[in-house]
């Protein structure tokens, strides 16, 4: 581990309340792991009753609509930007679901549930394929196991809910 302000190597230091924390003697300094936060939606139709799910490029298995969120953005201004980017669809409501921490990539992703129109579909080169699916069909298409299962199971759950 290297220090993200001067490059020097850290070396893990106990801080009270905190346990073992990476510590920059060149700085003098703690420095607390950074990994990046990124936006994961649910995306339902006005209806609440389809789920769009994405395969991205390459890949097998269906996910979620996720991205990262910019340097200076919010989750809620990334929600809308990421699923236009990714579908040209526009979201019209979300809210806030959960959160996980997502190990394959190092990141934190903050799941909400967002409403969006059911116009055409465009998509942008990160995904190939991407459909509305019934709920049951959308827990059959996605990684058992995997976040999106997670945060896709927990939404249908709050969906359920509400009605």
């Amino acid at each position: 581990m290297y220090c993200r302000d001067c490059g020097a190597k850290l070396s893990l230091r106990f801080l009270e309340n905190e346990g073992l924390i990476p510590y920059c003697e060149q700085c003098g300094a703690f420095k607390f792991p950074f990994f990046p936060v990124a936006v994961s939606m649910t995306v339902v139709n006005r209806a609440e009753n389809k789920i769009l799910l994405a395969r991205h490029t390459g890949e097998e298995s269906y996910k979620l609509f996720a991205g990262y969120i910019k340097k200076g953005e919010s989750a809620e201004k990334a929600i809308p930007r990421e699923l236009r980017e990714e579908t040209r669809l526009t979201a019209i409501k979300w809210r806030y679901h959960a959160s996980r921490y997502h190990d394959a990539k190092d990141v934190l992703m903050l799941n909400f549930i967002v409403t969006a129109d059911e116009g055409e579909i465009v998509l942008n080169d990160e995904i190939e394929e991407a459909h509305w699916f019934s709920p049951e069909e959308a827990k059959e298409r996605v990684v058992k196991g995997s976040t999106a299962e997670y945060f896709l199971l927990g939404a249908l759950s709050e969906l359920g809910r509400k009605k």
